[in-house]
């Protein structure tokens, strides 16, 4: 038993070296491959029983890990598709068959239906985004995630929302009558200024309104002012009163004559229904009332005319936003970021890809620098952990151990050549 036990623990060598060699040579091989984790082999004992006055050698198992925890190098790129994590985490990624898996392969680029896909074929994964309303993740698995498509060929109108008007009224304006408020639309109507702004209809229309201002009243404490909208597509010929329909809408503004801003009791939004669009207020406060010209301070309004998208580019968060060619951004999905309690027992797929395991535990899944996940890099790529030194070592020592371990095979063979030979 003695001799065969040598010949054995010989080649448990051997084949626990040709393992060490294996992950050595699969290191070399992906030491430029975007986002690789190095494999590497750990070995332990394996002891036989002992007999009086004998001893039997055991053997040595070889185990492969993989360093996923340990991160590679982020080299930037010029693409703005190029992810990377910098900090714990994996992306989401899927096959054609739906499964999911996890990577630190963040190279993506657009197949010919917009989807996109690492360098291996998968596909990344994310939450879509409708309207204003924010994703939300579950946090336990990996369910409500889809394909990530970037081509947004619909024409995209946005009705206007929101906007504001700051303006500043003169103080030495007259006084306008009240039958000639521009509220009664008449013919005689006159007012102490105007001013026009943009807005957009449901199908990306623009709207012109008229804004009017008139000062009703004056006294030594405050003063008064109307404002009165219009569409202008209602003006009469050649523009101005009387307009076909009425006001969309009238307010009264009180400014405090001692200091021109508008009063605390004074209303500061006024509401406007845009035919065929929505309802939605207009923000006039910050106006004033000082001694100078009619000026608009500041003005704008949300919405758009119909535009279609030039390009996408991911912000920090993981938001991918379609960017349209007349300048607005809108979020269209929210790449998520998952882990596992431990990721070097992750299990390893080819493509560069990882399935959680029994020892891994299970997924956790969150937003990029939440919760202790990781942040990312866009435009960036995460180089191989792999360092070509050291595996150049390990390669020299293994082959050296292998050599020795042969040695004892042959020296056991020897042996138990000249035992049979004593019995011929």
């Amino acid at each position: 038993m003695g001799l065969f036990g040598v010949m054995r623990s010989g080649v448990s060598g051997m084949n626990a070296q040709s393992s060490k060699l294996g992950t050595v040579a699969e290191n070399i091989m992906n030491s430029s491959t975007t986002g690789y984790k190095r494999a590497q082999s750990e070995f332990s004992s394996l002891v036989v029983s002992q007999g009086a006055g004998s001893f039997n050698s055991g053997g040595v198992e070889a185990h492969t890990q993989y360093q996923v925890s340990k991160q590679g190098n982020i080299s930037f790129t010029t693409s703005k598709l190029d992810l990377a994590v910098d900090g714990n985490g994996f992306f989401v990624v899927g096959n054609e068959s739906g499964e999911s898996f996890l990577t630190r392969s963040g190279h993506f680029v657009p197949d010919g239906d917009g989807y996109l896909l690492n360098t291996a074929g998968y596909y990344l994964q994310g939450y879509p985004i409708t309207g204003n309303t924010a994703p939300t993740t579950v946090a336990n698995g990996l369910g409500g995630l889809e394909r990530i498509n970037i081509t947004q060929n619909q024409l995209e109108a946005t009705p206007t929302s929101e906007a504001f008007l700051r303006v500043n009224v003169s103080e030495d304006a007259a006084i306008v009558p009240a039958v000639d408020l521009p509220s009664a639309n008449a013919a005689t109507a006159t007012y102490s200024h105007k001013t026009s702004m943009i807005v957009y209809d449901n199908l990306g229309n623009e709207v012109k309104l008229d804004v009017y201002y008139s000062k009703v009243t004056e006294t030594a404490v405050d003063s008064d002012w109307e404002v009165a909208i219009y569409n202008a597509a209602d003006a009469a010929p050649g523009g101005g009163f009387p307009y076909t329909a009425p006001a969309l809408n009238t307010q009264t503004l009180t400014f405090d004559v001692t200091n021109g801003n508008l009063t605390g009791a004074s209303p500061t939004t006024i509401n406007v229904a845009v035919p065929n669009g929505g309802t939605f207020d207009i923000d006039l406060d910050q106006s004033t009332y000082l001694n100078a010209d009619f000026t608009v301070t500041n003005v704008d309004a949300d919405g758009n005319a119909p535009s279609s998208v030039k390009n996408v580019e991911f912000d920090d968060d993981g938001t991918l936003y379609a960017i349209y060619t007349n300048g607005d951004r809108r979020a269209i999905y929210q790449i998520p970021i998952a882990n596992v309690p431990s990721p070097d027992r992750l299990t390893p797929q080819s493509g560069n890809v990882y399935s959680p395991s029994f020892d891994s535990g299970d997924v956790r899944v969150g937003f990029a620098g939440e919760g202790g996940m990781g942040k990312i890099k866009v435009g960036g790529l995460e180089d191989s952990n792999v360092d070509l030194g050291t595996e150049l070592t390990s390669m020299i020592e293994s082959q050296r151990t292998y050599t020795a371990n042969s040695q004892v095979f042959k020296a056991g063979s020897d042996l138990l050549e000249q035992l049979v030979n004593l019995v011929r």
